[in-house]
């Protein structure tokens, strides 16, 4: 009977790992693998559900980009399709972007992150508040300078400092755009100049070649349409703002790119290329704190919003919103993962919350997500109850109750200690199946165990069978829910 279960179970186990193996070739964030064909479905229906006009989007694995499509329509009205060279607006992904830039003038020691931006160029904008005079390039790059985002969000258009620099944060754009006005004083040129100092120190090096915060004939060309959340296509010409910055080097949020050219840029972040080693520390360590709820901690870095996954797997990240545009990328440096998307509509923060949570940090149907919550649960109770047990004077049922705490305190420590792994380490697909079939034989062994003993002791316990009746439903749920596992 044993020798019989055994290879049932090895034969599950090799069974389901062909079946991802043969099928699956995209890594999600925890390891597993889904299917080329699981993922265009799944974007497909976003984009119908949320109405999005095109996408560009890519997803790299182990430093390369193993996933890129892109869908949709550069011009909707005309039938235009997009296509590899359509360009979209990066929006607010700029700013990390920029941040990697200023971090270039600081390595070779033309800028200090701690010395007053006043110190450089004074800014006549907001002379009449001299707290502004405090302003460092490190306040401005993780928005603690106590500028507005944009001073055009209010009435009167004048910009003004909300709080003392350098004590608390707020998301600035208007920050940024003054340590471009700083970048430009230094160099001695114009926006033009400023855009020919970033191709030469980061879009050259690191071959983005239609990677620019100015406009030129190519992105002229091949830049998508713009779509408002209804679908409809917005004229930016009738926005006095976006004719007033349309050959302006705006660096909170003029960035356009494309998927491809996107990744080679995400891909030399996790790979460290272009800074010193202090220099990637001070760009990816916590300068502000954003928010904190115990399983997620969200800081911003300089540049970077950095969500920390129960403080074990931190992703640097950052969305962007544009009129008619919207962005957002992702990596996690040390597993060499990452995502980035660009679209010309407004749902690309629905589109994230769909396709990280419900697909890429598991890459698990509903169902597998249900199983194992419920596997974590019955394993839960029935350790609980048995370690009170425990504590009781000890009688013949004494033999279920241990071999249940086992099989509890096998599949608890066990499912939970694998999903931990998962997060900190990019474990394969057949990694994760063997540990889980693992765990599946131990239990059925442990089980069969324990229903030997609930059957022995039915007849000689009667005013136990309650209890056997519970363990028995407890232990069985835990078993289906564990098999559950390995095939939805």
């Amino acid at each position: 009977m044993k020798i019989y279960i055994s290879f049932i179970s090895i034969f599950f186990i090799l069974f389901g790992c062909q079946k991802q193996s043969d099928n699956s070739n995209i890594k999600t964030l925890m390891g597993t693998n889904i299917s080329q064909k699981k993922l265009d479905e799944f974007i497909d229906n976003q984009m119908e559900s949320l109405n999005m006009i095109g996408l560009s989007i890519a997803i790299i694995n182990d430093g390369q980009v193993v996933y890129h499509r892109v869908k949709g329509y550069s011009d909707k009205e005309k039938g235009i399709l997009a296509d590899d060279e359509s360009i979209f607006e990066g929006a607010s992904i700029s700013k990390s972007v920029f941040a990697f830039f200023v971090m270039t003038f600081v390595k070779d020691g033309i800028l200090d992150l701690d010395k007053p931006l006043y110190g450089y160029m004074p800014y006549p904008d907001i002379a009449h508040d001299k707290r502004y005079k405090r302003i460092t390039a490190r306040m401005v790059l993780s928005h603690r300078s106590g500028f507005p985002n944009w001073r055009e969000d209010y009435e009167d258009n004048k910009l003004f400092i909300q709080f003392e620099p350098g004590t608390d944060y707020h998301y600035s754009g208007e920050g940024y755009q003054y340590l471009a006005k700083v970048l430009k004083h230094i160099l001695n040129t114009n926006w033009a100049g400023l855009e020919v100092e970033f191709q030469k120190r980061v879009a050259i090096p690191f071959k983005m070649e239609h990677t620019k915060f100015i406009k030129d004939d190519y992105i002229r060309q091949h830049k998508v349409q713009p779509y408002d959340k209804n679908g409809n296509w917005v004229d930016k010409s009738l926005d006095a703002w976006w004719r007033s910055v349309d050959s302006v080097f705006v660096a909170p949020t003029t960035i356009h790119s494309e998927s491809i050219d996107f990744s080679k840029w995400m891909i030399a972040m996790m790979n460290e290329e272009g800074l010193t080693k202090e220099g990637f520390e001070e760009l990816y360590k916590t300068h502000s704190e954003v928010g904190n709820n115990g399983l997620l901690i969200d800081d911003y870095t300089l540049g970077f919003s950095k969500l920390s996954i129960l403080n074990l797997s931190e992703l640097y990240q950052h969305n962007g919103n544009n009129t008619g545009f919207s962005s957002y990328f992702t990596f996690d440096k040390n597993k060499k993962w990452g995502l980035v998307f660009f679209t010309n509509s407004k749902y690309g923060d629905a589109f994230t919350l769909a396709i990280i949570y419900d697909l890429l940090i598991t890459g698990w149907s509903m169902e597998k997500q249900v199983a194992i919550g419920l596997t974590l649960l019955l394993s839960t109770i029935l350790l609980i109850i048995n370690i009170f047990l425990a504590f009781l004077k000890k009688t013949q049922m004494s033999k279920v109750r241990n071999t249940n705490l086992k099989i509890s305190l096998l599949v608890f420590v066990g499912v939970f200690s694998t999903l931990m792994l998962m997060l900190t380490i990019m474990l394969n697909a057949r990694i994760i199946y063997f540990i889980f079939g693992f765990l599946l034989l131990a239990t059925i062994a442990l089980t069969l165990k324990s229903l030997k003993n609930i059957i022995s002791f039915w007849k000689e316990n009667i005013g136990s069978r309650f209890e056997l009746i519970f363990q028995f439903l407890l232990i069985s749920g835990i078993l289906i829910s564990g098999v559950a596992i390995m095939f939805l």
